[in-house]
């Protein structure tokens, strides 16, 4: 069977897959050798060493071990390259704000003092660049071995998507002026046709998802801002957005705008591919056949779906949550300064993902009896 599929693979899916492989392998390389391209000093991690182990008890009772590392690397990049610095680096058995480096790690430093001939330095990053370009290529070719052209449409669109918020944000950074709101508005619609004509085509099925997303995106948001405006965003803890200089209630709002698009379009585009399967199948199925359906199937991955959606935004929260409860504070306390954005965002997703179904469902079937009565 692996061999049928392999005889099957077309001249330009091996060409294209080969251009890709070159390109993993060359931009691997390239990120391994960038060191000239960051203005900050960048060394490697040549030898390291443990010189003392302290046992700390902190104000809550709780025991901890701090290590002193003594690190001595080579500068990769400036006018110190090639020479060898000490570093000291302190860190604890918990890891929570830092860690211990090994052999080979290459991080940024800042030169304090020169000992002799002898560079003194402090750690300020880690250089992570390698290991986010190895995932992104794993990701890049899963999406391909698994979706072959709807994959690597979806990486376009991924990638599109991506440029378009980076310049909306842009444009928002550098003009006070413009409203955020609206500049998110735009995206969502960007993001919800280009995503959805770049995988699904421009057919009938398409459009309907289209119309689905966006008429559920804004009837969830609008109940979700006449939630918060009701009960004046009691319970809401805003400290995370603190430094900002913008108001961070139009931030939040924005958020849940990109939020709970990809959730909604999810759902949307799993409805009306169901309805114009089962029209597909049998040209002649009638409209209360077609609703029964679309009601199951919405039962089915309701749950799920928001389950999802719950869980990506909660698993952030752990490790401060974790941080929080290990310091004796308080279960109301530690959920409310950490969760309730997220428990926000997770409902607003939820109430999203639920009136999907039912005007996915609709919407689907006007699409489909508007392409009955033209056959």
């Amino acid at each position: 069977m692996v061999l049928n599929r392999i005889r099957n693979i077309t001249t330009w899916q091996w060409t294209l897959f080969l251009i890709l492989a070159l390109c993993c392998i060359g931009s691997i390389a390239f990120v391994n050798q960038n060191h000239s391209f960051y203005d900050r000093p960048i060394a490697k991690v040549i030898d390291t060493t443990i010189e003392k182990e302290t046992d700390v008890t902190d104000m809550h009772g709780n025991e901890d071990t701090l290590f002193v590392q003594q690190i001595v690397a080579r500068i990769m990049n400036g006018e110190e390259k090639g020479q060898e610095v000490q570093l000291a680096n302190e860190y604890s058995s918990s890891g929570a704000y830092d860690q211990q480096y090994r052999i080979g790690n290459e991080v940024f430093v800042s030169i304090d003092s020169t000992a002799g001939e002898q560079l003194m330095g402090s750690i300020t990053d880690v250089k992570r660049d390698t290991y986010v370009l190895i995932v992104a290529w794993i990701f890049v070719f899963t999406l391909l071995i698994v979706g072959h052209k709807q994959g690597l449409l979806a990486i376009v669109g991924f990638v599109i998507n991506v440029l378009v918020l980076s310049f909306a944000l842009d444009i928002y950074v550098k003009y006070y002026e413009v409203s955020l709101l609206v500049v998110c508005g735009i995206c969502i619609l960007l993001f919800t046709t280009i995503s959805l004509l770049l995988v699904s085509g421009r057919t009938e099925k398409t459009y309907a998802a289209i119309v689905a997303t966006l008429v559920a995106t804004v009837v969830s948001l609008s109940i979700t801002s006449l939630v918060i405006w009701i009960t004046s965003g009691n319970g809401l803890r805003y400290e995370e957005m603190q430094f900002l200089t913008r108001p961070y209630h139009t931030i939040f709002m924005a958020g849940l705008f990109i939020g709970s698009l990809g959730a909604i379009m999810d759902v949307a585009i799993t409805m009306s591919s169901s309805m114009f399967a089962l029209y597909e199948r049998d040209h002649t199925i009638s409209v209360k056949a077609l609703k029964a359906s679309g009601i199951d199937i919405g039962k089915d991955i309701m749950g799920t779906i928001t389950s999802i959606l719950f869980f990506a935004y909660i698993s952030g929260s752990i490790p401060m949550l974790i941080l929080y409860l290990k310091n004796a504070s308080p279960v109301g306390f530690a959920l409310s300064m950490n969760l309730s954005l997220e428990l926000a965002r997770a409902l607003a997703g939820g109430i999203g993902i639920v009136l999907t179904i039912p005007i996915g469902l609709y919407t689907a079937i006007f699409f489909i009896e508007r392409k009955r009565a033209r056959i």
